[in-house]
């Protein structure tokens, strides 16, 4: 799996973190961008996989070889006994385990969307507090959280920005996010968003000329 390093190389990084310096020039908020390459392990996932690998294997083994061999009477002889089965079955499943931890877009594909959103959700949650976005002075933090695997968008808002902003329009910033991400420009589409709410915050937070800038302006990357 691609790692979020990879997808933002330094000129991006630097792009991201002016973006965000000229957006809190604007707003007493704080802007904390986070990009993570998956939010979640899946392990369900890569065992439904390993197991239809190992089914399918015993279907292309037990038509290839079950009465492939005559006995001395003129009838059949079973080549494939309980230890083979179990065996084949055991063997595709790891197999299918590995391929599933390598090629990410296999393993979202059997993952219910629902279980990526709240998988991204928590994940966003937490970094919400591990950036300490929850810990500003007037809480005014915002957390815009992008986690590559799922291709989930997450903004999260300490209580004056919900306040005034309203849950509705982080929503629509939110979707904004998501539909420009899906053209595959990801420092286009942070950078955007940040403006957006740089320009939104400045209107119903807009800095104070005592303002101090409590948290790194930086893309936090999670690999």
């Amino acid at each position: 799996m691609k790692k979020a390093s990879r997808y933002f190389p330094d000129e991006d990084r630097k792009r991201i973190a002016e973006t965000v310096q000229a957006a809190e020039r604007k707003t007493s908020a704080e802007i904390v961008p986070v990009a993570a390459t998956s939010s979640g392990r899946y392990d369900r996932s890569e065992d439904v996989i390993g197991l239809w690998i190992g089914v399918i294997a015993l279907v292309v083994v037990w038509i290839l070889f079950q009465d492939a061999r005559p006995d001395d009477w003129g009838g059949t002889k079973l080549v494939i006994n309980l230890p083979i089965v179990l065996g084949i079955i055991v063997g595709g499943w790891l197999l299918g385990v590995v391929v599933a931890n390598q090629i990410g877009w296999l393993r979202r594909l059997f993952t219910p969307r629902k279980e990526l959103r709240q998988e991204a959700q928590q994940a966003a949650s937490k970094a919400f507090f591990d950036s300490r976005v929850h810990h500003t002075a007037g809480s005014t933090g915002v957390l815009i959280y992008v986690s590559l695997f799922e291709h989930v968008a997450v903004i999260l808002a300490d209580q004056q920005v919900t306040e005034k902003l309203g849950q509705e329009r982080l929503d629509s910033f939110r979707n904004d996010l998501t539909a420009a991400l899906k053209e595959g420009k990801y420092t286009d589409a942070f950078c955007q968003t940040i403006e957006r709410i740089g320009t939104a915050l400045g209107e119903v937070l807009p800095r104070a000329a005592d303002d101090k800038n409590e948290l790194e302006d930086a893309l936090v990357l999670i690999d």
